[in-house]
């Protein structure tokens, strides 16, 4: 097992239920059911994406922001307003000990796009950190696929417990991150294609309102195409389980070889013991039994003899 197949301290500490092998890991009985496999991809996604509430709390704070623009223009309320709101969601998640990835992310780049419209005083320059950051999310998905090192696959391994085992020990699983990089990349650099033709030539209120136009449709559709990839392609390698049954290996190895038969053998002693009180108390009651015997044979015969001896006459009585 190569280094980049070791799981980290985090996966190993919130691993799943130790006693039930997961797909792909020693001990598993069979292949992984596609049942299974839909749930554990399903999981995933929620991890990895934040699932509904994530693509709310990426949404909400941008419709915020064009909406109070839209009606008063004033730059500053706006951007404090989208800024609040997206900080009462992550104190949201924060009280309900949720992921806190995805609550500081989310208030990173509101607070991003706030500083860069509030110093500009441009009100489009808001969107212009996620604008930048799509486009290099795109740019990355694709450079990455070509390396044959798929971004997706860098994401959403430790996810699937598989870390890079994907690389060199799963290859129809390394196709399947692949394509869904690919994809990723295409549909987020078409994104981009759109909006930054707005950005320079259009106005704040058109750019926010296709901003939120083009937030969650071509979010759905990529994390769809990774589903489909994913659910057609090979169940993940549990690198964690397999680093658990070596280490347990290991264990058992220092703790010297177990010797078959020696509970066997403990047990033989155990019951030759017991035979052996047994035994004794056996002969102690024939030896009780003999002695007893032949002090009765002994009484007896002093009985005999005295019953056998001659009788001398008492003294006559006078007639």
């Amino acid at each position: 097992m190569t280094s980049v197949d070791k799981p980290t301290s985090e996966q190993a500490a919130a691993g799943d239920d130790p006693g039930r092998p997961r797909a792909g890991a020693p001990g598993a009985e069979g292949p992984a059911s596609p049942v299974a496999d839909q749930d554990v991809t399903k999981a995933a996604f929620l991890e990895a994406f934040g699932g509904a509430r994530g693509m709310v709390e990426t949404t909400v704070p941008g419709l915020v922001f064009v909406l109070s623009y839209t009606v008063n223009r004033d730059l500053q309320i706006s951007a404090v307003a989208a800024l609040v709101l997206s900080g009462l969601l992550a104190v949201a998640r924060i009280v309900r000990k949720d992921t806190l990835k995805h609550a500081f992310s989310g208030v990173f780049g509101v607070g991003i796009g706030a500083v860069f419209a509030l110093m500009s005083g441009e009100a489009k320059n808001f969107y212009l950190p996620g604008m930048l950051y799509t486009l290099g999310l795109a740019v990355a998905y694709l450079v990455t696929s070509l390396a044959g090192v798929p971004l997706l696959g860098l994401i959403l391994g430790p996810v699937f417990r598989e870390n890079l085992s994907w690389r060199t020990r799963n290859p129809g699983r390394k196709r399947a991150y692949t394509k869904a990089s690919y994809a990723w990349g295409f549909v987020l650099l078409a994104k981009s294609c759109i909006t930054f033709p707005i950005y320079f030539w259009g106005d704040a209120t058109q750019l926010g309102w296709l901003r939120v136009a083009l937030g969650i449709p071509p979010f759905l559709l990529c994390v769809y195409l990774t589903w489909v990839f994913l659910v057609k392609a090979p169940p993940p390698i549990d690198v964690i389980a397999e680093m658990e049954a070596e280490e347990e290996r290991q264990r058992r190895e220092a703790a010297g070889p177990e010797t078959p038969g020696d509970g066997a053998a403990e047990r033989a002693a155990g019951d030759e013991a017991a035979g052996s009180e047994a035994a004794g108390g056996g002969r102690l009651e024939a030896v009780a039994e003999e002695l007893t015997a032949d002090l009765a044979d002994r009484i007896a015969h002093a009985a005999e003899d005295r019953d056998a001896l001659p009788r001398e006459p008492g003294p006559q009585q006078p007639r």
